[in-house]
């Protein structure tokens, strides 16, 4: 059985247990961890994580993070200026991450997601050097009603989580799901 096929096994235990339903934003939060090599293997089997999901009795939507800054600095004013000054990027990426909150925020309300839904973000690994992915997280939380469900590239250790296995490690509650078979 493959990493990503355990990653499922596990996740499909987590979506079918009973969620709280008072549980605070930040303890709805789910992070799925696995090695960036597996991101192509992972992408092949989203539709399986969305299958588990609807068997638990539960919705599914999903936001694809990965063309997000491409089509978010393309309709900038001043894109041009930026692509030949890229230290210049640093001025702007407040506004980056709050394109990001409204589309979620949008995606949250164009699919009806109530508290039964997991709102499912993969392409993280896209946002490395330009947003924390922690940033991006307590911001989306709050908006959930249901279950934020992060799949997340890289490695976790007492709740540091390392994006890309990269520098950009940081302490969070999330709940984290592995491909490790003590679950």
């Amino acid at each position: 059985m493959s990493k990503i096929d355990l990653l499922l096994q596990n996740y499909h235990k987590h979506v079918r247990t009973p969620w709280q339903t008072d549980a605070a934003a930040m303890q709805r939060v789910w992070f799925c961890i696995y090695d960036p090599h597996d991101e192509l293997n992972l992408r092949t089997k989203l539709e399986e994580f969305e299958l588990a999901t609807l068997q638990s009795s539960k919705k599914w939507t999903q936001y694809d993070l990965t063309d997000s800054f491409a089509e978010w600095l393309s309709g900038h004013k001043y894109a041009e200026q930026y692509f030949k000054n890229p230290s210049l990027l640093n001025t702007i990426l407040a506004d980056y991450k709050s394109y990001l909150v409204n589309i979620i925020s949008q995606q949250i309300k164009e699919s009806q997601a109530d508290g039964n839904t997991v709102l499912a973000l993969y392409g993280v690994g896209s946002l490395f050097g330009f947003l924390k992915v922690k940033e991006l997280v307590e911001k989306v939380a709050p908006l959930v009603p249901g279950r934020l469900v992060v799949f997340f590239p890289g490695t976790h250790e007492n709740n540091t989580y390392r994006l890309l296995d990269g520098y950009d490690g940081w302490g969070y509650l999330a709940v984290p799901i592995t491909s490790e078979k003590e679950l």
